[in-house]
């Protein structure tokens, strides 16, 4: 697979990720339904056999659960990078909350390296800059953990320019991890190209919108999420926006016949498309997803199916 390199970093990673959110399963907030471990472990195996070199996760992923499934399926493998988050914590009753205080922020670090099983973390991010005043005391904090060594890069994750600023005066911001699909371009206008001048790389998340845009959803999948999938929530889920969205994964399904890929993949693409990207986090939770998507990691889109794309776009917005 192609390789690019994440802003200052230096590290050359591969064009896609695997994201694994979703393997965190269900019985929290922010899952996606019943899960079985051994399949997730099979989908880690099978991405980082397809020649995918990195694995974004985060501690609150199934409150713990991502985490430890992926040292579970990394140990004895070839190291690939390891990403993760913190500043999301939950308590005894699995309600989450936010900290970005130095002590919180430590245990998390720690917690997090003894439930992936390894000794550094590739690259550690703020997940969300919540609670804004703390920024600075949770910045700090990552990056003296930079310099402990117990994470070799830093980087945030939901943060707006203004927020990056501020984080910037202390420690360089290295990468940047926002959600960017073609449902969701709100980072398109003043973010992305921030983060090209300023050679901060950019990975970026639900590149398929949580599954909408893969070519698989239908209205009676969605009406038949299980409770604990937090997509039934969500308003891109529902009408008015539904139908249109599922028109537009089905445009994308005809761009891929014509190259034997799924919708799934075009939507990746064009992602990676804008030049501020680096790389696109990929969520799969069975072997054949992953195997499915992957194409994404090398597959880039005629100038003629861009503009067939945006012609859409532009007609429904």
């Amino acid at each position: 697979m192609q390789t690019r390199q994440l802003g200052k970093t230096g590290m050359q990673i591969t064009r896609i990720g695997l994201g694994t959110w979703a393997i965190g399963g269900g019985q929290w907030e922010f899952g996606w339904g019943p899960q079985d471990d051994r399949e997730s472990i099979d989908t880690v195996h099978r991405a980082l056999d397809l020649g995918i070199n990195w694995i974004d996760t985060a501690a609150v992923y199934g409150l713990g659960r991502s985490e430890k499934i992926v040292g579970q399926a990394i140990k004895g493998r070839e190291r690939s990078y390891i990403f993760t988050k913190c500043s999301m914590i939950w308590d005894e009753n699995r309600k989450i909350s936010h900290s970005l205080k130095a002590d919180s922020i430590r245990r998390e670090a720690e917690n997090s390296l003894k439930r992936l099983d390894i000794d550094v973390i590739d690259l550690y991010q703020i997940h969300w800059p919540d609670p804004e005043p703390d920024i600075e005391e949770g910045w700090s904090t990552l990056a003296a953990l930079k310099k402990e060594g117990k994470v070799r890069h830093i980087g945030v994750s939901n943060f707006n320019i203004e927020q990056m600023r501020r984080a910037e005066k202390i420690a360089p911001v290295e990468t940047l991890q926002p959600p960017y699909s073609l449902i969701d371009r709100a980072v398109e206008k003043e973010i992305l190209p921030y983060c090209q001048q300023n050679n901060i790389g950019v990975i970026v998340y639900s590149p398929m919108a949580s599954g909408l845009l893969t070519g698989r959803m239908t209205p009676e999948r969605i009406a038949h999420l299980p409770d604990d999938d937090w997509r039934k929530g969500n308003p891109e889920y529902q009408e008015p926006r539904l139908s249109r969205n599922l028109m537009l994964a089905a445009l994308l399904a005809d761009i891929g016949k014509q190259h034997n890929v799924t919708a799934g993949v075009i939507a990746i693409a064009w992602t990676l498309r804008n030049p501020a990207v680096t790389a696109a986090i990929v969520g799969a939770r069975h072997p054949s997803q992953i195997e499915e998507l992957a194409p994404a990691a090398d597959f880039s889109l005629s100038d003629s199916e861009y503009a067939q794309i945006e012609k859409f776009l532009a007609e429904h917005p």
